[in-house]
């Protein structure tokens, strides 16, 4: 399966998605440290980052294309609790696979790595 990297500022989002996409076999590593996560995507296979767009020190936007320069193989799932057309355009332009919607939706996450990963 997977190695998932998982970038939010709330612990238990990370926590949540590790719970969740873990029953589906992936593994999933999270961190609220933007730095933290970028350093672990330098030294370690990551297929599928899922990303935050409201983050502490950067925007998620900021984070993937980091990520992209790092891998630019990399698949990447942004999520938002605050969704509008330019953020979803502007992720897209950068590289990101796909986004989901906060609160997350045990079903539409499960869905959406799969296609993502399937891509």
């Amino acid at each position: 399966m997977a190695n998932i990297l998982v970038v939010d500022d709330v612990t238990d989002a990370g926590i949540l998605i590790k719970r969740i996409l873990e029953r589906k076999g992936h593994s999933v590593t999270p961190f609220t440290e933007e730095e933290e996560a970028l350093e672990h995507a330098r030294t370690h296979t990551v297929d599928l980052a899922i990303l935050d767009i409201k983050l502490k020190r950067m925007t998620g936007v900021e984070v993937l294309e980091e990520l992209k320069n790092i891998n630019e193989n990399i698949r990447v799932i942004m999520l938002t609790g605050y969704p509008t057309l330019e953020t979803a355009r502007e992720s897209v332009r950068l590289g990101a696979d796909e986004y989901c919607v906060k609160p997350i939706d045990k079903d539409e996450l499960e869905q959406k790595v799969e296609e993502v990963l399937a891509g």
